[in-house]
C-alpha cells in the first residue's frame, strides 16, 4: 500500500527546514522551531501539517512579514530545471505556501514576488487564490506579465492558480460565474510549447466546461482553426468531460457528432465474478451498419455499486476509430476495483455500457464480492 501523503511532511522535513532557515537568517533558532513544529504534527493530515509548520515559522521568523518572507525566499533551494514536478520531495515547501496564504495577504508586492520564486521550486497555486479574491485587478495584471515569463513553472501558475475548481483548494466563485478574465489568460497560453503548461490549460478549460459548456466548445472551435499540434492536444484534452457527458457540440468538433449506425456485440468479462481490489477485463465488438464511413468516439460507463446498493455511473475513455461500411473492430478495456480515497468499491452487480458518439449501448455486467 502506498505511503500516506501526510508522511511526506514529517520530522525529517521539519529538521531540514530548520537547517535551511538557520542558514538564511542567523538569529533563527532551528532547534526551538523544530520542537514547536513537531508538537502535535503526527495527528494532522497533509494540508493541516503545512499550516501547522507555517504557524511555527511565523513564531520564530522576524515579526515583520516582509522580513520574514524574505528569509523564506532566501532559504529556497535552486529552481526546478525540468518542465514537470516529479516525486514528493518538493512537498517540503508546502509550509511556505501556507505561510504566504495565512500571513501574506496584506502584503501584495512582497507576497507576489515570493510566489514567483516559490512556484519555481514547488507551486503557488493554492496561496495565490486569496490574492485573486482580494486584489483581482492587480493580480490579473501581474499574471498577464507572468504568462510570458521565461520560466515554465511561472507560466503554468498563471493557468493552474486561476482554475475555478482547482482540486484541494477553495473554488473561485467569481470565475465560475464569469470565466472571461481567465479565458483571456488562457488565450495567452494556448500556444505554449511545454506540455506541462498545455495540460494545465486543458484542465482549466475542463473546469470552465462544468459551468459553461457551450462557451468552452466555442473557444475550442476557435482554437482548432490552424491549430498547432500542442494546441490541438489542449482542445481534445479540454473537451474530455463534455465528450463523456455526450455533449453534442464537443462530439461534433472532435468528429463524433453524427448519430452512429453500429451493432455492439455483448461483452465478455474476465473474470465475471471478482473481489474488491481486483481487476475485470472486458472485450466486445463494434460493427458498422452504415453505408458510409463513420468517425466514432467510443467510451465506456461503469455503474459502480454504492454502499446503499444504488449505483453511480462513471465514464472512461476507450477509443476513437474510423469504420468503413460493414467493418468490425474488436475493443477491450479494464475496470479496476481498487480502493481509492475518492472511490471505494462495494459488492454487487456492476453494469457496463459502451458509449458511442454519446449514445449508450448495454454491454453486460459483472459481480463484485468481498
Amino acid at each position: 500500500m502506498a505511503e500516506a501523503l501526510k508522511h511526506h511532511i514529517g520530522p525529517e522535513v521539519v529538521r531540514s527546514l530548520a537547517r535551511d532557515l538557520s542558514a538564511a537568517w542567523g538569529p533563527f533558532d532551528g532547534k526551538a522551531f523544530a520542537r514547536d513544529a513537531l508538537r502535535g504534527l503526527e495527528a494532522l493530515e497533509l494540508l493541516p501539517r503545512g499550516t501547522h509548520i507555517a504557524g511555527a515559522m511565523r513564531r520564530h521568523l522576524p515579526a515583520a512579514y516582509p522580513e520574514a518572507v524574505r528569509v523564506l525566499v532566501d532559504s529556497l533551494g535552486p529552481p526546478l530545471g525540468e518542465s514537470d514536478l516529479t516525486g514528493m520531495a518538493v512537498f517540503r515547501y508546502l509550509p511556505y505556501v501556507a505561510f504566504i496564504r495565512e500571513y501574506g495577504v496584506d502584503h501584495f508586492e512582497e507576497s507576489m514576488a515570493a510566489q514567483h520564486a516559490l512556484t519555481q521550486r514547488f507551486t503557488a497555486e493554492w496561496c495565490i487564490r486569496p490574492f485573486i479574491e482580494r486584489y483581482p485587478d492587480a493580480t490579473l495584471a501581474r499574471l498577464r506579465e507572468w504568462a510570458i515569463d521565461s520560466n515554465v513553472h511561472v507560466r503554468r501558475l498563471v493557468s493552474e492558480g486561476t482554475r475555478p475548481r482547482l482540486p484541494w483548494a477553495p473554488q473561485l466563485k467569481a470565475f465560475m460565474a464569469d470565466p472571461a478574465p481567465t479565458l483571456a489568460l488562457l488565450e495567452m497560453l494556448k500556444d505554449d510549447p511545454e506540455r506541462y503548461v498545455q495540460r494545465s490549460v486543458a484542465n482549466h478549460l475542463n473546469d470552465i466546461a462544468k459551468d459553461h459548456p457551450d462557451r468552452v466548445v466555442a473557444v475550442a472551435r476557435d482554437w482548432s482553426r490552424g491549430a498547432s499540434e500542442g494546441r490541438a492536444w489542449i482542445v481534445q484534452h479540454a473537451l474530455r468531460s463534455l465528450i463523456k457527458r455526450g455533449h453534442r457540440g464537443a462530439l461534433t468538433l472532435l468528429g463524433g457528432g453524427a448519430k452512429p449506425a453500429v451493432r455492439v456485440g455483448r461483452a465478455t468479462f474476465t473474470p465475471a465474478r471478482v473481489r474488491v481490489g481486483q481487476v475485470v477485463r472486458f472485450a466486445f465488438t463494434l460493427t458498422s451498419t452504415s453505408r458510409r464511413t463513420q468517425e466514432l468516439i467510443v467510451d465506456y460507463t461503469v455503474h459502480f455499486v454504492k454502499a446503499d446498493g444504488s449505483t453511480k455511473p462513471k465514464v472512461f475513455k476507450l477509443a476513437k476509430c474510423t469504420l468503413a461500411p460493414g467493418e468490425r473492430v474488436n475493443l477491450s478495456g479494464r475496470v479496476s476495483l481498487a480502493v481509492h480515497t475518492t472511490r471505494k468499491p462495494y459488492p454487487g452487480r456492476h453494469r457496463v455500457d459502451a458509449q458511442v458518439n454519446g449514445l449508450p449501448y448495454h454491454l453486460g455486467s459483472f459481480v463484485v464480492t468481498r
